[in-house]
């Protein structure tokens, strides 16, 4: 599985009219999953951005996780992050997983995170949805199961 993971001090998900999701501080976390990918892959995502320490303590810096300042995440589906440009420039989507794997481990990585304690909203998988953010630069991490577990 592949995440993109920013710090946020909000960020929403709208499909036509409708606000699926919203979150104040936190983390908007864009996630695709892989043809290779299983549920432990999801346990060990929801694990790892659950934890990661990247909000800023009393003195700056980067020491406090997700708890430890009450953040939220908006969980995203972007099967695009498996999108390979090495040939052409046309992006090729055969390493993203088909839908129903798709949406079964999206949904067990949102439900492994609500598990660790994490209030989660969510986009509508497969839908045009359109992502608000306001992004808490300089954030943004790139994590991979397969390249750092």
């Amino acid at each position: 599985m592949r995440a993109v993971v920013t710090r946020v001090t909000s960020a929403s998900v709208t499909v036509g009219a409708e606000v699926t999701g919203a979150i104040d501080r936190g983390l908007l976390v864009l996630v695709a999953v892989g043809h290779e990918d299983t549920t432990e892959d999801a346990a060990a995502l929801a694990r790892k951005i659950a934890g990661l320490r990247i909000f800023a303590d009393a003195e700056g810096a980067m020491n406090l996780d997700l708890a430890e300042v009450r953040g939220e995440i908006l969980a995203v589906s972007q099967f695009t992050l498996f999108g390979d440009v090495r040939k052409g420039r046309r992006p090729s989507f055969v390493a993203a997983a088909p839908s129903e794997l798709g949406r079964e481990l999206l949904d067990r990585f949102v439900a492994d995170l609500r598990g660790l304690g994490v209030h989660v909203e969510t986009g509508r998988f497969g839908a045009d949805m359109q992502v608000a953010s306001v992004n808490s630069v300089p954030i943004t991490i790139l994590i991979d199961t397969k390249r750092v577990f």
